[in-house]
């Protein structure tokens, strides 16, 4: 079984890997790509030990064919298809990101309460009644669910759309959600995120930094 933090890191890898690719690079070895992942060459090893993916002493990785490995890996040979719960700012910056950016990882369609948006397309995308959630996320057969609605309408909304099938949420509410053990949810947390780094600004320190 691969951890999450496993799982976090081959996304990262995959990530820098498609960058080096724009570059033409062919190849890196685990020193490098460990480097550009803030981590240690025997953690990328063992990683993508952890997905059967070896290299070579001599030649390292072949870029192209690790960030395959780690595609085929990662994701859903038939696709996943995904939705937004609450279309304003934040929720079309996300669609807006994710357009085109993974074929594998659709985002099928868009939900939100306002008559103005309900109707319309989003980031080349659907918008639909938040009302009519439960029912188009069944028929749509989407399993990934990404809230980003108020607090107090947020639960509500995730118990819909795990009602509807979906067993994966990425929630940006300011709030813990709970669902059945079945489910995986992603809690992201922009305020805390930015406190955080408010704070290390305003310590003039870095926890991130080597030590000497």
């Amino acid at each position: 079984m691969v951890s999450e933090k496993t799982i976090g890191r081959l996304s990262l890898y995959r990530r820098l890997l498609a960058g080096l690719l724009a570059e033409n690079r062919q190849n890196i070895y685990s020193h490098e790509l460990a480097s550009m992942a803030g981590g240690t060459a025997p953690q990328v090893r063992r990683d993508l030990m952890s997905i059967g993916y070896s290299g070579s002493p001599a030649k390292g990785y072949e870029v192209a064919d690790l960030a395959e490995s780690i595609n085929s890996f990662l994701d859903n040979p038939s696709g996943t298809r995904a939705a937004v719960v609450g279309a304003g700012n934040l929720g079309r910056a996300i669609m807006s990101y994710f357009e085109s950016r993974r074929p594998k990882l659709r985002i099928a369609a868009s939900f939100d309460n306002d008559p103005n948006k309900i109707g319309s397309e989003i980031c080349n995308r659907p918008c639909y009644d938040i009302a009519d959630l439960k029912t188009t996320v069944a028929r749509m057969d989407i399993r990934l669910g990404v809230i980003t609605v108020p607090a107090d309408i947020a639960q509500e909304v995730g118990d819909k759309l795990v009602d509807a099938g979906v067993t994966g949420i990425l929630n940006f509410a300011p709030k813990r959600l709970h669902f059945p053990e079945n489910v995986y949810v992603e809690h992201v947390d922009l305020t805390t995120s930015m406190e955080k780094v408010a704070f290390f600004v305003r310590s003039d320190t870095n926890p991130n930094a080597p030590e000497a």
